[in-house]
């Protein structure tokens, strides 16, 4: 029994030409050997599996060949690789170093490739950063990596780099399909792309998972053999639920994703999975965007044919809807409930029923001739026809109350002759009558009596005190402080602390002609206080009993010196008012 070789090192390129996606790179390496540009320090970057070794090791061979050589010469003798994820140390670089002295055996270049690069440590860095700006004419690195940002600056200006790119479905798809034909695999194009889209760009990653699901279905690769064997979700359970969307079948939408949770997928699986089918039925609405659709031929017929179905506003919404859903999913408690709502909401779109009519609109069944409702109102006989007087309203019965029972309790009876039209007599319409409140007290604004009212209104007034005849009695400067005081008191117990913090920033002073004056640190406290100002005057004139005092704000910085801020500033203010606290502090050797 021969030992199993994976896919990854079996089908590994051998030349440019087989590697896969890279074609900018393969091309310009190609013309750098061809027109002898090759630089002597190059470094490949980029997403893991995409073929960033694979090209290292076809350019060593590469720019060895003369022509001379036989098919089979690997130069193995000609190519180092190294390690840098364990062999980081400087030790290990100046080791390099070392042999890098000396020249080839055979072949022209010797070529160092050293992978996962960003691993090497800043000093073995830095010893490396000679060698790699100055080599032999013999030697070429090639450094691999993909996280280019943990590389230092001095060896990025050194190297000249080549940024892979990830592989795409549509890539990586074909080259799977040529690997199943090499081994006798029949695989249905739809299963192909499956894999191409769970292995993300990685070529190395799909052909893992190609090998993984060969072992699970055989020669026959299927699409449900491929989603079974990746616990990846079909696109029919997505077809499926977007139709009950459409038809606004809730309850079969919800059995459908109960079904899903059967299976061993979790919700948050089935929202992302449902925003994305949403996003490529908006992708299948115009003929420009289809390229974006990375399914296969099968599957893209399918899309095509939901499209159609769906109307551009509803596909905007509902991915609105499960992208929310797919973002509140890990925060959520109750998560099922989280998703079964949206489901809820999605198929509650495009749903035309009446509690889709934000405006009252009277239903055409109203108007139909029905029998008439009593509910309490007499019934009076008029030229041989029956109507129905309605009983007068309450007091206390609302205008709204009135209008809704003389709607609801008049039936209007439908015409099917004309001539009925003609013979009836034409009966004047009648406003409802509108009784608000007690009508009797309601006069009329030019009547005799609203004249003794508004006079009588008038009398009870409190007269006008002219600003003049207002107390100003004198105060001295301890009365305004300690009125002052408890005013801020009064601000700090309703929580008003940054406006009481403000007010106890200087101590006011009184000046002589009744104008308070108080000197802030800052522009900004005089705003606030200036805000409320107004209060806090209405207060002090009607303590102090004199209606001409005024304020005066000024703002000096040097006041700020006065404040402490820091501990040190604090222990000092403390101790000029109690100079025991520096013999605790040196007693106990207590710190700030």
């Amino acid at each position: 029994m021969e030992p199993f070789v994976v896919s990854a090192r079996k089908y590994r390129p051998q030349t440019f030409k087989d590697v896969v996606g890279q074609e900018a790179i393969t091309n310009t390496l190609l013309n750098a050997i061809d027109n002898n540009h090759l630089a002597q320090a190059l470094l490949f970057c980029g997403p893991r599996g995409v073929g960033k070794t694979t090209c290292a090791r076809i350019l060593a061979k590469k720019i060895n060949q003369d022509g001379t050589e036989r098919e089979d010469e690997d130069f193995a003798f000609n190519i180092f690789e190294l390690d840098a994820a364990s062999n980081n140390s400087v030790d290990d670089i100046r080791n390099l170093i070392d042999q890098v002295r000396i020249p080839p055996q055979v072949g022209k270049y010797k070529v160092y490739i050293i992978d996962e690069v960003h691993m090497l440590s800043q000093s073995a860095f830095n010893a490396f950063l000679k060698t790699l700006e100055e080599p032999p004419k013999h030697a070429i690195f090639i450094l691999a990596t993909t996280e280019k940002h943990k590389i230092i600056p001095t060896i990025l200006s050194r190297c000249q780099i080549f940024d892979f790119k990830r592989i795409t479905v549509k890539d990586a798809s074909e080259y799977l399909k040529y690997i199943a034909e090499q081994q006798g695999v029949e695989a249905e194009e739809s299963a192909l792309h499956i894999i191409a889209q769970k292995a993300d760009g990685a070529m190395r990653d799909a052909l893992s998972i190609f090998d993984r699901v060969v072992s699970f279905s055989g020669k026959q690769l299927t699409r449900k053999a491929v989603t079974e064997n990746l616990n990846v979700l079909d696109y029919d359970i997505y077809f499926s639920a977007t139709d009950l969307i459409l038809e606004n079948n809730i309850p079969e939408l919800l059995v459908l994703f109960n079904k899903t949770l059967s299976l061993g997928f979790d919700g948050h699986h089935f929202i992302s999975g449902l925003a994305s089918h949403f996003r490529d039925l908006m992708v299948c609405q115009h003929p420009d965007t289809l390229n974006l659709l990375e399914v296969g031929d099968d599957v893209k017929s399918q899309y095509q044919e939901q499209a159609k179905k769906a109307p551009k506003e509803f596909l905007l919404k509902a991915i609105d809807m499960a992208n929310d859903c797919d973002l509140q999913y890990k925060s959520s408690k109750n998560q099922r409930l989280l998703v079964e709502l949206t489901l809820m909401k999605l198929a509650s779109i495009t749903f035309d029923g009446e509690k889709k009519n934000s405006n009252f609109i009277i239903p055409a069944s109203f108007f139909a001739k029905r029998e008439p409702v009593t509910n309490g109102a007499k019934t009076v006989q008029t030229n041989g026809s029956t109507q129905k007087e309605s009983p007068k309203p309450t007091q206390n019965q609302s205008n709204v109350e009135v209008l809704e029972e003389e709607l609801v309790s008049e039936p209007v009876e439908t015409v099917s002759e004309p001539e009925a039209v003609i013979n009836e007599p034409k009966e004047e319409y009648q406003p409802p009558k509108i009784q608000i409140g007690n009508l009797e007290k309601r006069v009329s604004g030019l009547s005799l009596s609203s004249i003794k009212i508004k006079k009588e209104h008038e009398n009870t007034k409190s007269p006008e005190i002219a600003h003049e005849d207002l107390p100003k009695d004198s105060f001295s400067e301890e009365d305004m402080q300690k009125h002052w005081d408890d005013f801020v008191h009064q601000l700090e117990s309703q929580g008003r602390k940054i406006l009481a913090s403000n007010l106890q920033t200087d101590v006011p002073k009184l000046k002589s002609d009744d104008t308070i004056w108080i000197e802030l640190p800052n522009g900004t406290m005089k705003k606030e206080i200036e805000r409320e100002q107004n209060l806090m005057l209405d207060y002090l004139k009607q303590k102090l009993n004199n209606y001409s005092i005024t304020l005066q704000i000024t703002v000096n910085e040097e006041v700020a010196k006065k404040f402490a801020f820091t501990p040190a500033e604090k222990y000092e203010k403390l101790k000029e008012k109690n100079p025991a606290i520096d013999l605790l502090r040196k007693e106990f050797d207590l710190d700030f």
